[in-house]
């Protein structure tokens, strides 16, 4: 007959196997997460009625905005890897005159009126987003960036910015020097390519974003 020790032992290990074939995910390694970074003071005070995954086109306007043509996609995951789904991701970021959708951003005055500005998708299945945009410009004391958030069921739990790979000003950047972590700096430091069947030069950049939830334990 064995001991009390053996017992207890033994049900450790069994609870240990039912947790093993039961819990999605409870050994899988984690993932690198995205940064958290500041929103900063130019998320829209006021929302455009267009807030869709196309910046680049207004409602039912012909005219398309001024910038380098950009389809910007990724997933949404959770830090196990699984895709999230129904996720809100929204952007906004300057237009290619360096102004915000906001009364208080510099150079509004000369905003380009055709320009989004800022868009939302919801994920599906695959965790997977999309937008088209601009590539990102500088403006005094800023490196080129898209401003992200992401929410799911409800609240927010992410907010980061993208940043052009290669980029001269991006060491000049306070918030970006400020990212000491090499994965963490390799999650929102996008390659901004150029497409080669593209006749009018258009770009593609590709980030996966990374939050610190998993949708069963949440």
């Amino acid at each position: 007959m064995g001991s009390s020790f053996d017992l207890r032992r033994r049900e450790f290990l069994g609870a240990l196997m039912a947790a093993w074939f039961t819990t999605p995910g409870l050994f899988a390694e984690e993932l690198a997460q995205t940064p958290r970074l500041t929103e900063g003071p130019f998320y829209p005070d006021r929302l455009p009625l267009d807030t869709d995954n196309d910046l680049l086109i207004i409602n039912n306007g012909i005219t398309p905005a001024v910038g380098e043509i950009t389809h910007l996609s990724g997933r949404v995951l959770d830090r196990h890897g699984q895709p999230l789904k129904n996720a809100v991701v929204e952007i906004w970021q300057v237009d290619n005159n360096g102004a915000y959708l906001h009364s208080g951003s510099a150079n509004r005055a000369n905003r380009d009126a055709n320009f989004q500005g800022f868009g939302r998708f919801t994920t599906g299945s695959t965790g997977e987003y999309y937008f088209r945009t601009i590539k990102p410009v500088p403006y005094p004391g800023r490196t080129p960036h898209i401003h992200v958030k992401v929410r799911y069921r409800g609240r927010e739990v992410l907010t980061t910015q993208f940043f052009i790979k290669g980029h001269p000003q991006n060491e000049r950047d306070g918030i970006y020097r400020a990212i000491r972590d090499p994965k963490g700096r390799d999650l929102i430091t996008l390659e901004f390519a150029r497409i080669p069947t593209s006749r009018i030069g258009e770009l593609t950049a590709q980030g996966d974003l990374i939050v610190g939830i998993t949708p069963e334990m949440d």
